[in-house]
C-alpha cells in the first residue's frame, strides 16, 4: 500500500509522515531536501536555478515511486511527483521564473514518467492557511527558506486547492491542519489516525 502525504512548504508533511510510520509500522520515504544540491542556490536566485532544481526532484521522486512498488512493503511519502508537475513547476513558469522553453520540456518529460508510475492509494493533503505556514517555517528555521515570500506562498496555495480540487487519481482525504497539533496533542493525532483507518479499510 502506498500513502502520500501533500501539502504546501511548513503544511507539516515530513512531521505526520514520520508520525504515521512510526504509529502504522510503515516505511517512510522522506523529500530530499538535505543532500539537494540545487535547494541553496535557488532560493538565493530562483531564475537561474529553478529547471535544475525542478528535474532534481521529479528525478528523485520518480525513483522513488519505483523503489515503492518493488518494494511490496506499506510504504508513506513524503510529497508527491505530482506537486512538482502540477504546483511548483507550473508556478515558476507563471512566475517568469522558469522559461518558456524549459517549462514545456520539463513537461515533457513528466508526462512520459506519469504514463509509468501508479499513484498513491490514499493522499492525505493538509490544507494550511498562510499565516501557519510563515510559523510553522519560521519555527523550523531552514536557512535558505528564509528568503521565501507570502506571495509565494500564497501562489502555491492556490495551486494546490486548484489541484485538489480536481484530483481523481484515487482517494483522497483532506485535513486541516491550522485548528490541530498532532505534534504535542495525541489526541488530535488520534482523529487524524482514525479519519486514516476509516479511507484504508475502504482500500482493502
Amino acid at each position: 500500500m502506498h500513502i502520500a502525504v501533500a501539502g504546501n512548504i511548513g503544511a507539516g508533511k515530513t512531521t505526520l509522515t514520520t508520525l504515521l510510520a512510526k504509529h502504522y509500522r510503515w516505511d517512510a520515504q522522506f523529500e530530499d531536501v538535505v543532500d539537494n544540491p540545487y535547494l541553496d542556490d535557488f532560493y538565493t536566485q530562483m531564475e537561474r536555478w529553478s529547471f535544475n532544481l525542478q528535474i532534481y526532484f521529479l528525478n528523485s521522486r520518480y525513483r522513488q515511486i519505483l523503489k515503492i512498488r518493488e518494494s511490496g512493503k506499506n510504504v508513506i511519502q513524503d510529497r508527491t511527483i505530482y506537486e512538482d508537475a502540477h504546483i511548483f513547476a507550473p508556478n515558476l513558469h507563471a512566475m517568469g521564473l522558469m522559461t518558456n522553453r524549459d517549462f514545456e520540456n520539463y513537461k515533457s518529460l513528466f508526462e512520459l514518467m506519469e504514463t509509468l508510475v501508479q499513484p498513491p492509494d490514499l493522499l492525505i493533503y493538509l490544507r494550511s492557511s498562510i499565516p501557519n505556514l510563515v510559523n510553522q517555517i519560521h519555527k523550523r528555521g531552514r536557512e535558505y527558506e528564509n528568503s521565501i515570500s507570502i506571495d509565494y506562498l500564497s501562489r502555491l496555495n492556490e495551486r494546490y486547492e486548484a489541484w485538489v480540487n480536481t484530483y481523481e487519481k484515487g482517494k483522497l482525504l483532506v485535513i486541516d491542519v491550522d485548528n490541530i497539533n498532532f505534534v504535542d496533542e495525541p489526541e488530535d493525532l488520534g482523529q487524524v489516525i482514525n479519519k486514516i483507518d476509516a479511507e484504508i479499510h475502504g482500500l482493502f
